[in-house]
């Protein structure tokens, strides 16, 4: 009974890269990318593009924002694993890129922002 206990837990434990996301947190998270990007019904692009409605929309394609050859030709249609590679190092992902950040290493800290920024469509408005 002991070992299937302890191998339940190592299981549930060892059980992928699994983490909660946390909206709120993300929320928190999201100030330090608020310098330069908007999200919400009232977002407008300012240094960087507007985040409405990331997951699902091709790189380099918000109307009205001014990219980096680099960004409009990556091919990349962003989705969750490719946020959390990009978010990681983005001038490693897309050399190129006019973004300015060192990148976001904490895997849950990313979790949380994906959440946060997955609460808007391409309107701004939460899901």
């Amino acid at each position: 009974m002991r070992i299937a206990f302890v191998a339940s837990v190592i299981v549930a434990l060892s059980s992928g890269h699994a983490l909660a996301q946390d909206a709120a947190a993300g929320e928190k998270i999201f100030a330090q990318c608020r310098a330069c990007h908007q999200v919400g019904e009232t977002a407008k692009n300012a240094v960087g593009p507007v985040l409405n409605g990331l997951f699902g929309r091709p790189a380099g394609t918000v109307e009205g924002y001014t990219y980096s050859a680099a960004n409009k030709n990556s091919g990349i249609t962003w989705d969750e694993a490719t946020f959390v590679d990009y978010i990681k190092d983005p001038k490693k992902k897309i050399p190129g890129t006019k973004m300015i950040y060192a990148g976001l290493k904490d895997e849950k800290r990313i979790q949380d922002l994906v959440a946060y920024l997955k609460q808007f469509d391409a309107t701004g408005k939460k899901l």
